[in-house]
Formats: structure tokens, sequence, C-alpha cells
């Protein structure tokens, strides 16, 4: 088999990518271990930042996600009972976010893949990427019981933190930074309309909480829980009461219980693998880059790398100069640092770390005091969820 450009994954990323590159007249083939079911049903991020927003439209892939996302112009952070709105068109000249489940992404992407674009190629087990420093790298796979291989120009990793792309980057040529967090997310899922119109993020010296929704009619909601905790430690009725404890207010705010209907556990940490680049072999997504859930990163990131590389590749079809695909490495990492500066800051805004002092917890509520009374740090906090520049 034989194509421009191939593709190791189709979460977000790699679906994205082989749609960009059908529309720029680039052939691609996307290899997908999972089924189809498992990729369309995977529960990951939910938030989409205005840059990602915009380039789904653009790639003719948002019209259901226009009539059924949520567009938020705003969050709510929580902190010693008080509730304080950060209002990001007012911040950001007109910037929002969009609630639109990754599941749902994947689904519209799949679809017009395989109404218009090239193989994509379910229970295609990558097992190596090969000649990655050669004018001709492939890609050995197993499909239906075989051994096979993709001849590529360019192949692109977009498997995951576990994937076989990253191995293929040589050990002596790799740099990794990463700091894990002595906590984690339980994460649920239950069939009760949201308690907020907006996400809520709350502070409290119990841990932290978050109030999110995937629907007008279902919610999900996380709570801060040690680092390994298993899903199955907490109650139904245990996880409402921790919720309401985390997330009360003042005034008169209640919380809607409701059936749970699912629960996990997610770690939370940070991870940068250095270079993005190896040769013809690039990284994108969770391949080359983890941050922790709280600033609503990981798919947006991951959509940046995408973009970057379809229009590096584009670039070099309608001019002949590499120049932009040289750059790739460098110019998705600035992107990814500053994502990482991001998401850090919402981390130790936000959640109590078992090994903190009373100091620090006043310096946690410095920070929101100043957020909430003063523009240029509102404005910051605002900018950064909104999404960085995708150029």
């Amino acid at each position: 088999m034989r194509t421009t450009v191939g593709i190791v994954g189709a979460g977000p990323a790699g679906l994205l990518l082989a749609r960009l590159l059908h529309t720029a007249g680039i052939d691609s083939v996307v290899l997908e271990s999972r089924d189809r079911a498992y990729v369309e049903q995977r529960q990951r991020a939910g938030i989409l930042e205005q840059g990602t927003v915009d380039v789904l439209r653009a790639a003719g892939a948002g019209e259901r996600m226009d009539r059924e996302g949520l567009r938020h112009d705003g969050i709510e952070l929580r902190f010693d009972g008080r509730r304080h709105r950060v209002d990001f068109p007012a911040l950001t000249g007109g910037r929002s976010v969009t609630v639109y489940a990754q599941t749902e992404v994947c689904k519209d992407l799949i679809a017009l893949q395989l109404k218009e674009g090239g193989p994509l190629l379910f229970g295609a087990e990558a097992l190596a990427v090969e000649g990655a420093e050669t004018d001709r790298p492939r890609v050995r796979f197993r499909y239906e019981g075989r051994e096979d291989v993709l001849d590529c120009d360019y192949v692109v990793g977009c498997d995951g933190f576990w994937g076989v792309a990253r191995q293929a980057v040589p050990a002596g040529l790799s740099r990794v930074f990463e700091r894990t967090y002595p906590f984690g997310w339980l994460g649920v899922l239950a069939d009760v309309p949201p308690s907020h119109d907006e996400l809520v993020y709350a502070r409290h010296e119990r841990g932290f909480a978050l109030l999110s929704m995937r629907s007008p009619d279902v919610s999900r909601l996380y709570l801060q829980v040690p680092q390994g905790t298993t899903a199955e430690e907490w109650e139904d009725e245990a996880i409402w009461d921790e919720l309401e404890r985390r997330l009360e207010t003042h005034d008169d705010w209640r919380l809607r219980r409701g059936p749970i209907t699912s629960k996990s556990v997610t770690p939370m940490r940070s991870h940068v693998h250095e270079p993005m680049r190896h040769g013809r072999l690039f990284l994108a997504g969770d391949a080359a880059h983890i941050v922790p859930p709280t600033g609503a990163k990981g798919l947006n990131l991951a959509v940046g790398d995408v973009v970057t590389f379809a229009r590096a590749l584009t670039h070099e079809k309608e001019t002949g100069s590499a120049a932009l695909l040289d750059a790739y490495s460098a110019t998705c990492l600035r992107r990814v640092w500053q994502a990482e500066r991001f998401s850090y800051d919402m981390t130790t805004l936000l959640h109590s770390d078992p090994g903190a002092s009373p100091f620090d917890g006043r310096i946690q509520l410095a920070r929101l005091e100043r957020i909430a009374g003063t523009r240029a740090a509102e404005a910051d906090l605002a900018e950064g969820y909104t999404g960085f520049p995708l150029d």
C-alpha cells in the first residue's frame, strides 16, 4: 500500500489531519488499531477553543457542532463560597469556547472521511514506524490477520502516549519533560440537567471540583481525589455529597442530583516530548504532549499540531519549500509550552496539594482574588482558556 501521508491513529488529531489533507488535495491513509465503535464512544475532552471551532467549520465538519454544541461565553470561579464569572468575549475581543464532546467530533470526522476521504482502516494495528530518516518511511501494521506495509512520503503519529510513533524516535535524540501530580480526577456522567449554564471551577479546602456538561440533559462532573484512587471506592451518593460540599456558595445556588451512568478516574500529569519531528516522522497530540485536564487543552493542542503540519505540507506542495516542515517542531512547541504553562497555572491555582502548607493555601486565595479583582489577570486567564493562536 502506498500513500503520501501515513497517519497512525484515528482520534480527533488523525481524523482532522486526514480531512485537512483531503481538502488540500493530498492523499493519506489512516490506520486505527481499535474498531469504529470504540473510537466513537471513547469519553475524552469536551471543550473546543475558538480556534478549534473555526478549523472544524472551515474543514466542513462544523454543521452538527454548530447545531448541537453549546457556546459558552465564560466560566465561573468559586472560592470561599463566593462566585466570580470570567466574561470571555469582553476580555478577548469576542472569543468563546464550545462544549461539544470529543466523541461527537470523531463521529463527524469519521463520517466525512468514509464518504469523501482516503482509506480509513479500523482494526489496523501499527507495529512499527521504520525508515523515518529516509525519504520513504513506512508503517508496518497488522490488518485482518496478516501483516502489511504502508509506504509513505511522511508519517504522522497521532497514536497517543503508548503508540509506536514516539518509540521510533531514537532515545539519544529525545528529551522528555514531565510532572506527575499527587492527585487525580474522579469523573462522572449523570443523567441530569447541568446545575449551571457555564462551567464552574471550584477551589475548596477539601479539594477541587468541576461542574461541566455534555448536553442540556447530561452533566459531567469531577472531584479531585488522591492519587491511586479507583472509581469503585466511591458510592454514588457519596460523590453527590462531596460535590455539594465543594461547590457550595453563600447564595441560594443548589446542585441538581440524578442517576450516575459512568465514573472513572483520570491521573493528572504534564508531559512533553522534544523534538516533535524525526526525519519524516512527525508527532502530534498525545504522542508528543500531555496536559492535566484543568485547562481543557488536550484536544485543542492536537488540533494545533495537525493544522501546523497540514499548512506546512501544503506550502511545500505549492512552493517546493520545506521551510515550514523543517520548522514544525519548533512552531508546535511554542504553543505547547504556553498550554502547559496555562494548564499548570490552573491546576496549582485550584487543587489542594497534600503537601501544601497553610501559606500555600493563602497564596492560592490571593491569586484567585487578583483574578477576580484585576482586569489584566482576568484577561490573561480568558485568553489562555479560549486558546492560543494557531498561526
